[in-house]
């Protein structure tokens, strides 16, 4: 009987239970949330399942699963984390080296078309202004007191874009790339509710009612020439952005191009699902609860919801301003697409286009201004990068 006592105390002891503290079970307790959210709402269920069930495991006690103490100076011993890390300390490396992110863009980069913004190249000018959420949140941070590098983390949120988001904030502030990421994922989810109020709020029914007239045919050789050209532009203004935006356009040559049709198919799907497994995972490794729990992490999600508002008043605010200087032959709604969410927040422009106006399309119209904010993104995060690295 001695025995059996001692077999259950000695399991007991070394059971996880014990160990667990209040502020793990909030994890544990938000983590079931955001499942819940995932898998029953669908927000974002490609990543933030894998998000939220990376938080769950970081948060279960003394599984050796992830480390930060491996992750928290300004360099890191990879000799240390591949010899005594645990999985996801592992899988964070693609994270860390920025490896993840890129390759999502590549992925994005073979699903993308590109056509609607070179048939229309007025929709960079969309893209760009619809980038003002990111100035606007890192000035606001600036004055509830985030250092610089931690600001240009929080505002990148407002470029509706998780990986860029991830990419700029695990080299500025890898202590905040858990809320930074659940909130940029999150509030992507989210654009059908947050930005129809404010093209409602900012824009003339008579500016809703406008219709656009049909875009321009795009010969293959434009679609060849604009990744390339584009890239070397790009990157030679701003080198940073090189990781990112290269991957992108690589992508989309893929898919542009004719002769890799295999290597496109792979970029859009297998390779795509594998590392979307691997970064949702990884990066909900990082909300570890002590980290997480803190009173930056309700004015991170704040200041989120503040990006992605501004983002897209400064996409409507110069879609207006076109439509006057066009004579009323741009309609407004498309500027507000100008956050990268692709097709995300096209679709919504559509929406709304045909609500004012049943025989409205707007869509390959609203694809312009958003690629080109995938585009302004990812070269705000370099911008960014080049200042505060």
């Amino acid at each position: 009987m001695d025995f059996i006592i001692d077999t259950f105390k000695g399991v007991w002891e070394s059971s996880g239970f014990i160990s667990l503290t209040w502020q793990q079970l909030v994890m544990i307790a938000l983590s079931c949330v955001l499942l819940y959210l995932g898998i029953v709402k669908q927000f974002e269920p490609l990543l933030l399942v894998g998000i939220a069930f990376g938080m769950l495991l970081t948060n279960l006690p003394i599984t050796g699963l992830y480390h930060p103490e491996f992750w928290g100076g300004s360099t890191v011993d990879y000799g240390e984390v591949l010899s005594n890390g645990g999985l996801l300390d592992i899988l964070y490396i693609g994270v860390k080296a920025g490896v993840y992110p890129s390759l999502i863009f590549l992925g994005v980069g073979a699903m993308t078309d590109f056509g609607p913004l070179i048939a229309n190249p007025k929709s960079l000018l969309l893209g760009a202004a619809a980038q003002l959420g990111i100035y606007c949140a890192f000035i606001l941070a600036i004055l509830l007191g985030f250092n610089g590098s931690e600001a240009a983390s929080i505002g990148i949120i407002g470029g509706a874009d998780g990986p860029t988001a991830i990419f700029l904030t695990k080299t500025l502030a890898p202590h905040l790339l858990g809320p930074i990421a659940i909130a940029a994922y999150s509030y992507m989810a989210l654009i059908p509710l947050i930005q129809p109020p404010i093209m409602r709020l900012v824009t003339t029914k008579e500016e809703r009612e406008c219709k656009m007239e049909q875009l321009r045919p795009v010969s293959k050789t434009e679609k060849i020439v604009f990744p390339i050209a584009v890239t070397i532009v790009t990157v030679l203004i701003l080198p940073d952005v090189a990781p990112l935006l290269g991957c992108l356009m690589l992508g989309n040559l893929f898919r542009e191009c004719g002769v890799t049709d295999r290597l496109s198919d792979t970029a859009q799907n297998a390779l795509m699902n594998i590392v979307t497994i691997f970064l949702g995972i990884s990066v909900g490794a990082t909300t570890v609860a002590e980290n997480f729990l803190s009173p930056n992490t309700l004015k991170i999600i704040a200041l989120g919801l503040f990006a992605f508002a501004f983002s897209t008043f400064g996409g409507l605010i110069l879609g207006k301003i076109m439509y006057k200087l066009s004579g009323g032959k741009i309609n407004p709604l498309i500027g507000s697409a100008g956050v990268s969410a692709v097709p995300m927040a096209a679709r919504v422009s559509q929406i709304e286009g045909q609500k004012a106006n049943p025989s409205n399309y707007l869509l390959m119209h609203a694809m312009g201004p958003n690629v080109a904010g995938v585009i302004g993104s990812a070269v705000a995060a370099g911008f960014l990068l080049s200042i505060f690295r």
